[in-house]
């Protein structure tokens, strides 16, 4: 499991403390995936899903503001980038979810974790800091 560490600093104070949250939430998914006690993990998914969904949106809605707030020249291809990932978490099938909860759990952990810490490194990480400092 990744958690947050300064390698995946921006150098922008919000999308850090964004980032920050993101990882917040994929340790709720994670810490569910490993609790014994609770077997019918099912409610718990959906609303760790629904806070990702709403979070994501969120952040991508700031992020893509500051982009241009600063006339960032990649805005449209990270504007893409960020509604295929909404589409995704919109995609869920229910159904999967019932049929084996922690596999679906542990397929969605994979796929939000990879998906994040590589567009913080690779896509992110290119966002120039233009925020002055006061």
């Amino acid at each position: 499991m990744n958690s947050w560490s300064e390698k995946y600093s921006t150098n922008v104070e919000l999308i850090d403390t964004q980032h920050k949250k993101l990882f917040e939430i994929l340790d709720q998914c994670y810490e569910l995936l490993l609790n014994p006690i609770c077997l019918d993990k099912y409610d718990k998914i959906l609303h760790i899903l629904d806070e990702l969904k709403e979070y994501t949106s969120y952040h991508f809605k700031c992020e893509e503001e500051y982009q241009l707030s600063i006339g960032y020249t990649k805005f449209l291809s990270h504007k893409v980038m960020h509604d295929e990932f909404i589409k995704r978490l919109n995609d869920v099938n229910l159904s999967e979810i019932d049929n084996d909860q922690d596999k679906y759990l542990n397929s969605l952990l994979d796929f939000v974790q990879k998906w994040i810490v590589e567009h913080i490194l690779y896509v992110d990480k290119e966002i120039p800091n233009n925020t002055k400092k006061s």
